[in-house]
């Protein structure tokens, strides 16, 4: 539930953060997330014979919809290598839009959007969604991981960029920071998103947040279960006890999805996973396709558990806003439901994550344990540029 935990949270941070460390050199990238690209397995169809930039920004939204076209090609591999023009339009999109959000300064907006949709197309197929079974004939396609690889690629430096990695690399107490982190964030001062979300947010401001935040409110964590499996010990007993709250001991009436689609209904909402998928900004879709990486590459397995001790740690802050904007808007007690539920469990959930997986994995992995701290500045920063984006949507449907 990355959006939900970091709507209140100060963008300012994000740019104190972002300002750090955007000389170091490619080697702590390297040394943090080397991608494996496998362009290669496939026809070179984004080769140099493409231009590097178009004069004109390609289509994206048509771009986008060929996408979702070729994910229902029945083999998709076998197509792509046979008539590659069939994706030409869609890899000239690619190659200028890569260059438009990551190697220039603004990065331009409909490209990060259109990039992060791609990524997430590609990445939902991890999970699965109880629809049509042929949706996952293309799952382990070359040419989707091709895709997913060679946008993750530049947008994983780019993001890296914004931290202070080698500074990170050189904290003498790993554990003292991650309790310096924790006990800063588990209660800060209330900011201007706070007071605007607990003061001022209308009741369609608090719907359209609920909207934006059913996309990842209607899979509750789904993304954590991914690293669950492996060899025994205390740190996976947490982790599993985690999700095992989260999916409500097993039981859908308590599970927390659950209590987040009662919400929805109150107002009359689409309860189905993605209805909103074009109200969601991208700096949200990054967030989540930050995670789906995370879990699914195990030696990233540090960095995610940073992030998830900052998204437990942290998430409170955030419910407590909505919860507050709920009573000032005299809603019932279906339509506030889940929040109450989080603040609870939330503050136990940050509190294991600190204590019985963060501080012992410094132990088991001495020389690694500053990527504990890369995954937490990550999830903050990630998050607080993705609330700031809900917040700037949310006053501009009030507008509206």
């Amino acid at each position: 539930m990355a959006i939900l935990k970091v709507i209140s949270q100060n963008p300012q941070q994000s740019a104190t953060v972002g300002c750090l460390g955007r000389q170091h050199n490619n080697q702590s990238h390297n040394k943090v997330d080397s991608m494996q690209n496998t362009a290669d397995l496939l026809p070179k169809i984004d080769s140099p014979s493409l231009p590097k930039k178009q004069p004109t920004p390609p289509n994206y939204e048509a771009a986008d919809r060929q996408f979702v076209n070729l994910l229902e090609v029945e083999d998709l591999d076998k197509t792509v290598a046979a008539k590659p023009l069939l994706v030409s339009d869609f890899e000239s999109a690619i190659a200028y839009a890569i260059q438009a959000a990551y190697q220039q300064e603004p990065g331009d907006e409909a490209a990060h959007r259109f990039l992060q949709r791609v990524l997430y197309r590609v990445n939902r197929l991890n999970l699965f969604w109880y629809d049509d079974l042929r949706r996952y004939n293309n799952e382990r396609s070359h040419y989707l991981r091709s895709v997913r690889d060679r946008i993750e690629e530049p947008w994983q430096q780019w993001e890296l960029a914004q931290i202070d990695v080698a500074a990170l690399q050189k904290l003498s107490d790993v554990k003292q920071a991650l309790r310096d982190r924790a006990a800063a964030d588990v209660d800060p001062p209330l900011t201007e998103l706070d007071r605007y979300q607990r003061e001022q947010m209308t009741e369609e401001g608090y719907k359209h947040l609920l909207a934006i935040a059913s996309f990842d409110g209607l899979v509750e964590a789904s993304r954590l279960s991914r690293i669950l499996g492996g060899a025994g010990n205390e740190i996976q007993c947490t982790l599993t006890r985690v999700l095992i709250e989260e999916y409500g001991g097993g039981r859908l009436p308590r599970k927390h999805s659950t209590f987040f689609a009662q919400m929805l209904a109150e107002f009359g909402m689409s309860t189905e996973p993605e209805a909103y998928f074009d109200l969601v900004p991208w700096e949200v879709l990054a967030s989540i396709n930050h995670n789906f990486l995370l879990t699914e590459r195990k030696r990233h397995f540090l960095r995610y558990n940073g992030g998830l001790t900052y998204f437990e740690v942290a998430g409170p802050v955030a419910y407590r806003n909505y919860l507050a904007a709920a009573q000032r808007l005299g809603l019932s007690q279906a339509a506030m439901g889940y929040w109450e539920l989080h603040i609870k469990e939330d503050e136990r959930h940050g509190r294991w994550m600190l204590d019985e997986v963060a501080i012992p994995l410094v132990d088991r992995y001495p020389q690694e344990a500053w990527e504990l701290v890369l995954g937490y500045d990550q999830e903050k920063s990630i998050g607080d540029r993705a609330g700031a984006a809900v917040v700037r949507s949310i006053q501009a449907a009030e507008r509206n």
